[in-house]
């Protein structure tokens, strides 16, 4: 087939399901903690004879790689590993993840590939503010673009005022990061007097963090610019997994050909038809150093059909399991609060969510950022507070504090904003 990402469905599932065993096989004869595992649910790689059959294999998670920490999982020797990358560890162990040449190859290709359907060109000035390092997302970033043609501008995160310089002297027309951090950027511009909607830039490609789509209204409204998501996870590959196409953006086309998804219920593990509301699970279909079955993201969404390409999408990250707060017995996602600040007009995008205890009871409190115009009045201020309480209140059902702060008065992160502090521990 000549482009596989226009194939019928029945080619799609054919190469998912020979490439599906060959997996399994692979980390059945190359990775002992695998093995075990099948072992212990009774299951052996020629169970699979049909892409349903998957649903018999055990799942992996972040704690599969912390216990073998740093390199039980992978199917390579270290002589075939020419990449490492790991997670900060701020929870426990990093979590590390291997590649070969091939492996760089495919995730080139992939990143290639969402670049193009988000729109690049080899035309394409491509300022990437995702950070460079151990962290997958700026080199994934990276490689994609070249592999594209694109001109690279690989400024990773922070030195926000210098981001504004270059982009305006380079000509971006292009721009990834998280969405948390290009509002940073944009604040940017217009503390140094400069319309951010007059800059080069025409598209960008935002992720690492769950956004929706009054996020996306905010962004596109300031820079000026067609807004796109782009999915992706350290464990699978790194950014690249999946990405919006340009003329749908309808949510995240997954590149089926390389990643395998299910949509689980999170609490019993039993695998959901297409469309129903779960977590998302994925299993590696080409990676050689590190394979994954059955990988646990924790993100929370669902399988949607096809549209711009034949492979199917994700429906917007609403949010991560383990980032579920319980607050006096109503659960809560920080995007759930970010939509109804968005939705309130004199307050800006930054926020952080407070969470604390009393005796027996949590307390929420949100912090938020008057928008600059407004920093002078104090009738907005309490205004505005009082309109958000009123919001949280009446949609997701519980009572909260609500402190609006000055311009900049919310700690800035140069990559994946820090949302909730939680002080009960």
């Amino acid at each position: 087939m000549s482009d596989i990402t226009r194939a019928s469905r029945d080619e799609i599932a054919a190469l998912q399901l020979r490439r599906l065993q060959a997996t399994l096989r692979r980390v059945y004869e190359r990775v002992p903690h695998y093995r075990q595992k099948f072992a212990a649910h009774g299951v052996h790689p020629d169970d699979l004879k049909s892409l349903d059959d998957l649903a018999k294999f055990p799942f992996a998670s972040k704690e599969d790689l912390r216990q073998t920490y740093p390199y039980g999982m992978f199917a390579e020797p270290l002589d075939n590993i020419v990449r490492l990358h790991a997670s900060s560890g701020t929870t426990g162990k990093p979590t590390v993840v291997a590649y070969t040449q091939n492996d760089i190859d495919t995730w080139a290709g992939v990143m290639a590939r969402s670049l193009g359907a988000a729109g690049g060109t080899k035309k394409d000035i491509i300022h990437v503010t995702h950070g460079y390092g151990l962290f997958t997302g700026g080199l994934g970033v990276h490689y994609g673009a070249e592999r594209l043609g694109c001109t690279v501008v690989p400024i990773s995160g922070g030195q926000t005022e210098r981001q504004v310089q270059l982009i305006r002297d380079f000509g971006a027309t292009m721009i990834v990061g998280t969405p948390s951090y290009i509002l940073n950027i944009v604040d940017e511009f217009e503390r140094q007097g400069f319309d951010p909607r007059a800059s080069t830039l025409q598209r960008g490609i935002f992720g690492a963090e769950p956004w929706g789509e009054s996020m996306r209204a905010e962004l596109e409204s300031r820079l000026g610019i067609v807004a796109m998501d782009l999915y992706g996870l350290s464990e699978l590959i790194g950014p690249g997994v999946a990405v919006e196409c340009l003329e749908s953006r309808d949510g995240p086309t997954i590149w089926e050909d390389h990643f395998y998804p299910e949509v689980i219920d999170p609490e019993t593990g039993k695998v959901l038809p297409d469309g129903a509301p779960g977590e998302l699970v994925f299993t590696s279909l080409t990676k050689e150093a590190l394979p994954v079955v059955r990988y646990r993201t924790r993100d929370l969404t669902r399988l949607l059909p096809p549209t711009a390409r034949s492979f199917r999408r994700i429906g917007k990250i609403t949010g991560r399991s383990d980032d579920m707060l319980i607050i006096r017995g109503v659960n809560l996602f920080p995007s759930q609060i970010e939509e109804l600040i968005l939705k309130t007009a004199k307050l800006s995008p930054h926020y952080q969510l407070e969470v604390s205890r009393k005796g027996h009871m949590d307390d929420l409190t949100v912090r938020v950022e008057l928008k600059p115009e407004f920093a002078d009045a104090i009738e907005p201020r309490q205004t505005a507070a009082s309109e958000l309480r009123h919001h949280i209140k009446a949609m997701i059902g519980i009572n909260t504090k609500v402190e609006v702060m000055d311009t900049g008065g919310v700690a800035r992160s140069a990559g994946k904003a820090k949302r909730i502090v939680d002080l009960r521990t």
